[in-house]
Order: C-alpha cells, then sequence, then structure tokens
C-alpha cells in the first residue's frame, strides 16, 4: 500500500495557505513536511492537528493505494509508447482509438487518414474531399488525451484530470476560440444528449463532485462500476462539447488501471452505444453488451501482438 497527500495540497492552495504557514501553526518539523512532499507516513496524531487545523476529514488529505498490479498490457503499451514503436499495439491503439472515437462525433477523416496523420503528422488527401482543420486537430490532439492518460493511468479521477483532457482535446480548435466555450471548463450553456437534457451549468460541479467521491471509494472497480461511471459522466454532459471522447478516454484508462481488458466503442456500433446510454436506466445490458463484444475485438489485437490468449 502507499499513501499519497494530493488531497492536502489541493485544499492548502484552495485555502490559499502556503506549505511553511502551516508548518509554523501547527509547529511541524521540517522532517514531518518533507513526509509529506515525499508522500512518506506520518503520525496519526500529526494528521489529526492537520484535519482540525483546515476543518476537513483525513479522507480528505490523503488516500491510501494499491501497488499496481502486474499487467502486462499496461507494460506494454508504456514500453512501446516510450519507446515510439512502429507498427505495434500502442500504435494500432492510437489510430483506431482516435479515428472510431472521432468519428462517433462526426468527423469525416477516414481510418487510413487517421494512419497517415499518427505516422507522418501530415494529411494524405482523398479524391476531391476537404478535410476540416477542427477534424485534424481533434484527431492529433485524441492521439496526446491516450498518452496523457497513459502517463496517469494509476491516478485516481479528479476533476482536474478531466478538465485537461478536455484541455488537449480541443486546443487549438474553432472552440477554443470562442470565449463562452470554455476549453478545459464546465460548461456555461445547457445542451442535451441526442433528445434527452443534461445537467444545468449551474448544477455540474456539484454534480461532478459527487460522483467522482461515489465512484473514488470503490475498492474493486468492475467493467460494470466503469460503464456506469460513464453513463452518469455523459449524463451530466459537463463540457460544451466533446463529452463522449473525453468519457471514453476515462473509460479506457480505469480499465487499464483496475485490470480490466479495455475496450474501443467502433464507429460502425455507435447506434447501439447511444442507444445503450439512453436506455441504461431501464436495461443496463444494452450498454454493458456493446461495451463486451467491444472488448473482445481489443482481445482479438491484444492477443495478436502478445502471441497468447489473454
Amino acid at each position: 500500500m502507499g499513501i499519497k497527500y494530493d488531497g492536502l495540497f489541493r485544499l492548502l492552495k484552495e485555502k490559499n495557505i502556503a506549505k511553511t504557514q502551516l508548518q509554523k501553526r501547527l509547529g511541524l518539523s521540517s522532517t514531518t513536511v518533507a513526509k509529506l512532499a515525499k508522500n512518506e507516513p506520518i503520525s496519526l496524531k500529526v494528521i489529526e492537528n492537520i484535519c482540525k487545523e483546515l476543518g476537513c476529514q483525513p479522507g480528505d488529505i490523503l488516500v491510501m493505494e494499491k501497488d499496481k498490479p502486474d499487467n502486462q498490457l499496461l507494460k506494454m503499451l508504456l514500453e512501446e509508447k516510450e519507446m515510439k514503436l512502429k507498427g505495434g499495439l500502442y500504435h494500432m491503439t492510437q489510430i483506431k482509438f482516435s479515428y472510431n472515437s472521432n468519428h462517433i462525433e462526426g468527423s469525416r477523416l477516414s481510418e487510413d487518414q487517421t494512419r497517415y496523420i499518427y505516422e507522418t503528422n501530415t494529411l494524405a488527401p482523398e479524391g476531391d474531399e476537404t478535410a476540416s482543420i477542427d477534424d485534424i486537430m481533434e484527431t492529433v490532439n485524441h492521439f496526446q488525451c491516450f498518452d496523457y492518460i497513459l502517463d496517469h493511468v494509476f491516478e485516481k479521477l479528479t476533476e482536474d484530470m478531466i478538465m485537461t483532457c478536455h484541455k488537449i482535446l480541443k486546443n487549438n480548435t474553432s472552440d477554443n476560440r470562442k470565449d463562452w466555450f470554455g476549453v478545459g471548463e464546465y460548461k456555461s450553456r445547457p445542451n442535451t444528449v441526442g433528445d434527452s437534457a443534461t445537467t444545468s451549468p449551474s448544477k455540474v460541479k456539484t454534480e461532478m463532485a459527487k460522483l467522482l467521491t461515489e465512484y473514488n471509494v470503490k475498492v474493486n472497480v468492475t467493467l460494470d462500476d466503469i460503464v456506469e461511471f460513464h453513463y452518469r459522466f455523459e449524463s451530466i454532459h459537463p463540457f460544451q462539447d466533446g463529452n463522449g471522447r473525453v468519457g471514453r478516454l476515462i473509460m479506457f484508462k480505469e480499465c487499464l488501471k483496475h485490470n480490466v481488458i479495455p475496450f474501443i466503442i467502433d464507429e460502425s456500433h455507435k447506434l447501439f452505444y447511444y442507444r445503450g446510454l439512453k436506455e441504461y436506466e431501464y436495461e443496463k445490458g444494452f450498454i454493458t453488451d456493446t461495451c463486451l463484444s467491444a472488448q473482445d475485438k481489443y482481445k482479438e489485437i491484444i492477443n495478436y501482438f502478445m502471441g497468447e490468449e489473454t
């Protein structure tokens, strides 16, 4: 088990209290402050004193994290990412994930064009069709988002992490030039999912905090838990646009973190996916079956590159 004091430093920042101020108020030794900075154990009495000073609970300032599991899939993805290996699992995942997730949301780039952008950082035209700059940027940005979730895969989900993912996804797009849009920020105007209303802008922060709190206390996270989080996230629809892509990136991250085989929702299953989200409260099986089908397809890709059953 490991300890992280991320909550403490976040709380100090919110209250505009410097670490040196806290140290003086509580008479903490330099050794104790150093242990906090290094995420090392400190006495329960010190934790109680900090909580009393800041008016919070121990769970607000520290979290006990499990040791990282032996996850061969994640190891392969991280190693190939670091090596910049071409033609491997990481390479194929980047292309298929970006193409399908963006295509579900209306991108007109083909999978071949997506591959060409990834491999050459240029665009190959197809026939007389022109390509949208936004489609191109969101394809490139999705590659970066995937790297971001890999780099932070074992960290717990936070609002900052989700907002950063959205900011990366929408960077340098036309939406980024709209003052009211709020790239990397929660929506300022009401939006819908299909014909269904979503959480009003004034309640988004509260509902997101509630969703994350309830999710992060789960101990043995399953595929069902991840799918439920996705449904609730999409129902809130916290951002003006880009919610589906951010939500599917979160699902992939959480699957990797909890040793669940991840998956990519195929563009051809878009209608089943949307139906599953729409009817989730009445029949959870629709969206679960779609995710399991996508999981089977990704297993085939994993087995090909690992050369064994997963």
